[in-house]
């Protein structure tokens, strides 16, 4: 009796498990599990950021670093608050020099190292403020570098927004777009109009064979996988992590107006399916 009791319960895992429409890699990593085309979208991760503070078993504050946007990336309290079921990160004017020289500090956030996906949808609702060199972003970068270093892995740039413009840039960056100049074989981004001075859902539907970007879960612009060209040209094949972050200034973007700080992107959810 015991063991038909347990031979039940068993059966019942394993088919609960089976059921998932992913596998996990290292406790953290989504793989799509084959033959989901045509199913219906499975909720498989998500933050409400209901909580009172940032939840750091998904999420770590974007340190620092060389890279065009992340010069003046920061953990500084000021960048960041929990409101209302709203993330909100900042970049504000930095008026402590003494303990830091840079003249602007920036909020954001990844989910490196603790939560990564391959295939699926992506939705992020969110209101992005306006400010003479402000660049909002929400993107993704490859977890695991299965093709050695930056952009081999590729980079896709679900959102981005510049200074006070009514449209947002969605685009997908690699060895194939940037090296070897491919931006139109095929056409690597493409822009669309939004209200900016309200929530919008921007996001991103992950094949093996395309990316379909969307806004308010319209489709905006798609970026197919070729055959005929450089291999390059697809490292989509792997499991990438997310990025958001409230960025300032740039080659792209241009000088901040510290007249215009602070600027905020209000995050309200972000929902992975797969």
């Amino acid at each position: 009796m015991k063991k038909s009791l347990f031979l039940l319960v068993l059966m019942a895992l394993i088919g609960s498990c089976s059921r998932h429409p992913y596998r996990l890699q290292d406790d953290y990593i989504y793989l799509q599990k084959n033959g989901r085309a045509g199913k219906q979208w499975e909720l498989v991760w998500k933050d409400e950021f209901d909580a009172t503070s940032l939840d750091t078993t998904k999420w770590t504050k974007i340190p620092p670093n060389q890279a065009d946007w992340g010069n003046y990336m920061s953990d500084d309290e000021r960048c960041y608050d929990l409101n209302e079921g709203k993330m909100i990160l900042r970049g504000i004017s930095n008026e402590n020099n003494l303990d830091d020289p840079r003249p602007y500090l920036t909020g954001g956030i990844y989910t490196k190292g603790k939560f990564a996906y391959q295939y699926g949808k992506i939705e992020i609702h969110a209101k992005l403020g306006s400010a003479q060199g402000a660049w909002p972003a929400m993107w993704m970068l490859a977890e695991q570098d299965k093709y050695g270093n930056y952009p081999k892995n590729g980079e896709i740039d679900i959102m981005e927004h510049i200074n006070f413009e009514d449209k947002i840039y969605q685009t997908t960056h690699s060895y194939y777009t940037l090296d070897l100049k491919q931006t139109q074989v095929p056409p690597h981004g493409g822009t669309a109009e939004f209200d900016k001075d309200d929530f919008n859902t921007f996001g991103l539907e992950w094949y093996p064979d395309r990316l379909v970007f969307t806004l308010n879960g319209e489709e905006t612009f798609t970026y197919p996988r070729l055959t005929d060209v450089d291999p390059s040209q697809w490292p989509y094949d792997q499991p990438f992590y997310l990025m958001i972050d409230m960025q300032l200034e740039g080659s792209w973007v241009g000088k901040a107006n510290p007249d215009h700080l602070p600027v905020e992107m209000e995050i309200d959810w972000v929902r992975v399916y797969q």
